[in-house]
């Protein structure tokens, strides 16, 4: 599989380092004997020419986070035949669940790569720059789509809030920026303004839910720059995106996350999101024995989201199947209850736990009062606690996990 277009260029913003042929060919050579390729992906010019050494070879790449252990991980995987057509595993556990890793394909992720570029129209002008970690799906995604169509990617670790990060924005030029919630959120607190940074065209989000007040702003911020937002929802399993709000579609389809990806679909079926496309996972591996198995899902993901079509088939997300609780025995949809107030849900032992960062006692005291109100419930139902900061997973995402364990 080559996803690496002759003219794609990836460029070390701090030393200027670039991905040479000669480096991919080299760690060929290394990676020759190995039957499954356990790489921790930090965000360097050697790690991604590894990864692209191995899937040109077709050696299924295990895609790690270079700062974690994964001894247990590996130990687990280790396996004694991988089947041809995988290409790429990567750990899902989301916000919630057991950690397991998903069984991408050649096809699937050179699919998705096609997908995202057709839709965002990436051209071998573009230049990205890295702002999310590479062994993230969302951060991979914007590798992969970049250099099959010949663009640039600048590889930057300080973070947007740091200068050194705008100034290699500047410095190459950078067209486009890549982004999950809480960065956007940080955006904001920047006063981020496009026409400070005139190369800059397009904004993607993606990763969770934005608050619909932010996609507006950095909508009309983007649009009076003459630039873009493009709002987008995937799932790792996905390869990992499966729609895109067209910016011109945001004013009147606000809170969608828009249309299927090219060549998929969207159904809703017993009030799930149901995905169909040529992006779709083989299905998950639980251990070193499931990386044998072939497709088992046959291009259709059942999602594990609550949402709707509207009648131009644009999708609306409503919630999660396993974001669901119980006060008194009463039934709550926990994503509702995070879109009504400014706050982080949990459930256990019968109550809701609402978790509001640096909130006073009397203001928790209130909030308790309002969400018991809302729910139709005795307030002793609602336990409000102030954190000092969410806890967040490497994607950005928050750590529900972290807070159960809390209680």
């Amino acid at each position: 599989m080559n996803l690496l277009h002759p003219d794609a260029r990836v460029i070390d913003a701090v030393t200027g380092e670039s991905l040479t042929p000669s480096l991919i060919d080299r760690f060929g050579e290394e990676l020759a004997d190995q039957k499954l390729v356990f790489l921790p992906m930090p965000t360097t010019i050697e790690a991604i020419a590894k990864y692209l050494a191995a899937l040109r070879l077709h050696k299924p790449v295990v895609l790690l986070d270079p700062d974690a252990d994964h001894a247990e991980l590996i130990a687990r995987y280790q396996a004694d035949e991988v089947h041809p057509d995988l290409a790429l595993l990567l750990t899902t556990s989301g916000s919630t669940g057991n950690p397991k890793l998903v069984r991408l394909s050649r096809s699937a992720v050179l699919a998705n790569a096609e997908q995202v570029a057709e839709s965002l129209g990436v051209t071998s002008d573009d230049v990205a720059i890295t702002t999310l970690p590479l062994f993230y799906s969302y951060g991979l995604s914007v590798l992969h789509s970049h250099l099959l169509r010949g663009a640039t990617v600048v590889l930057e670790r300080t973070g947007l809030m740091q200068r050194d990060f705008w100034t290699a924005v500047d410095a190459f030029e950078v067209t486009s920026l890549a982004f999950v919630p809480y960065q956007y959120e940080m955006l904001r607190r920047l006063r981020f303004d496009p026409a400070k940074h005139p190369s800059v065209r397009t904004l993607t989000q993606a990763g969770g839910r934005l608050r619909a007040e932010l996609i507006t702003e950095f909508s009309q911020k983007m649009d009076a720059a003459g630039g873009r937002l493009f709002v987008m929802y995937g799932q790792t399993e996905a390869a990992p995106r499966m729609a895109t709000l067209p910016p011109d579609r945001i004013a009147d389809k606000i809170g969608s996350v828009g249309l299927a990806m090219p060549g998929a679909s969207f159904a809703i079926e017993d009030d799930e999101v149901v995905y169909r496309g040529p992006n779709v996972m083989m299905g998950y591996a639980e251990s070193g024995t499931d990386l044998a198995a072939g497709d088992q899902l046959g291009g259709v993901l059942r999602t594990g989201d609550l949402g709707r079509l509207d009648d131009e088939g644009f999708l609306f997300i409503t919630g999660r199947l396993k974001r669901m609780g119980k006060v008194f025995g009463v039934r709550i949809n926990l994503d509702d209850v995070e879109r009504n107030f400014p706050i982080t849900a949990v459930a256990g032992d019968d109550k809701l736990h609402v978790f509001a960062e640096d909130i006073s006692a009397d203001d928790a005291r209130a909030l308790r009062t309002k969400i018991a109100e809302w729910l139709g419930t005795h307030f002793s139902g609602v336990d409000v606690r102030s954190i000092e900061a969410l806890p967040l997973l490497p994607n950005g995402k928050t750590d529900y996990r972290a807070l159960e364990a809390s209680l």
